[in-house]
């Protein structure tokens, strides 16, 4: 097409879920209880990790970060999708909808090297306890926090900075109910070849090689299990790795399904489907998961009712 003859889209509509009918008030009412809880829940963890002494570890440390990276995640993602469903879609600005993009990104991001670093911590703890200690102090803690964020800030960027410069032209639909990376460059007319080549390079450093340092800790923790001899201490030490394998696997296990298991032959259905996953349930179920497996966490929240019964 003629250049001078292509007008360039300065707003994207955000279709969402199409013909939901009678369905659409239980699905908002659905997704918003959702979002109230994820919000609450979170917002908790960060507050009883900050003032509860015996909260003051590097495990709950990094469980105050995940929680941080789950609401700037819910808080770029979920309210768009309500409008989506109470409007049968939503239309935002191009600025808008890449910058939506940029910080689910960058939560992604930071969410995957937490978690490697998270196994990191149960490695130590499990398979050389002794050096805990000084190996996890609270300074080398916030140390890897600080360069996770950087470094997720930074790669994010850039890729994103690569999208923007893109050009988008005639269709300014797109059939999803958040603007992820493949429906942009599907909508775009411009050679997308760097910006794919971009995403495939720092998919090494931010999902392959956290998966990669998460499999291998793993591996050590299972044969440092089995060599403990009394079942009690077998089951102590793989209940404190449990919660943490729970949130790895349905992280990396929707991503995969998502972006790697050939996306271009799955139903648009599907891929919603799938997204809403790791956009609204993985955020909700994390608080939960980490709570209930965390005696800690349940004698810090009945001390903070006893201290603050009007708070909440």
């Amino acid at each position: 097409m003629n250049e001078k003859n292509q007008t360039w889209v300065s707003e994207i509509v955000l279709l969402g879920f199409q013909n939901l009918h009678n369905f659409k008030v239980p699905l908002f009412s659905l997704f918003l209880l959702i979002y109230i809880l994820t919000v609450w829940e979170n917002v908790l963890i960060i507050v009883l990790v900050a003032f509860s002494r015996n909260l003051h570890s590097p495990m709950y440390f990094f469980l105050q970060q995940l929680s941080l990276s789950d609401l700037l995640q819910t808080a770029t993602v979920v309210p768009i999708l309500l409008q989506t469903v109470i409007n049968n879609g939503f239309a935002m600005s191009l600025i808008g909808c890449i910058s939506q993009l940029y910080f689910f990104a960058y939560s992604e991001t930071f969410q995957s090297f937490l978690l490697a670093v998270m196994a990191y911590d149960r490695y130590v703890a499990i398979c050389i306890p002794l050096r805990y200690t000084s190996i996890m102090s609270h300074r080398v803690c916030v140390q890897v926090i600080l360069t996770s964020w950087g470094i997720s800030l930074c790669s994010t960027l850039v890729t994103v900075n690569l999208i923007g410069s893109l050009q988008f032209c005639e269709n300014k639909t797109i059939d999803h109910y958040f603007c992820d990376v493949d429906p942009l460059l599907q909508m775009s007319c411009s050679d997308t070849f760097f910006v794919q080549i971009d995403i495939i390079l720092l998919s090494i450093p931010v999902i392959i090689c956290p998966f990669i340092l998460i499999t291998v800790s793993y591996m050590c923790i299972a044969h440092a299990i089995l060599k403990i001899v009394s079942h009690t201490g077998r089951q102590k030490a793989f209940s404190t790795c449990s919660s943490h394998l729970a949130v790895v696997s349905m992280f990396y296990g929707t991503l995969i399904a998502i972006y790697l298991a050939a996306p271009s032959k799955q139903s648009l259905a599907i891929i919603k489907s799938l997204s809403l996953i790791y956009t609204v349930v993985i955020p909700w179920l994390n608080p939960l998961i980490y709570s209930l497996r965390s005696t800690d966490i349940k004698e810090a929240f009945k001390n903070y009712l006893n201290k603050y019964p009007l708070c909440l």
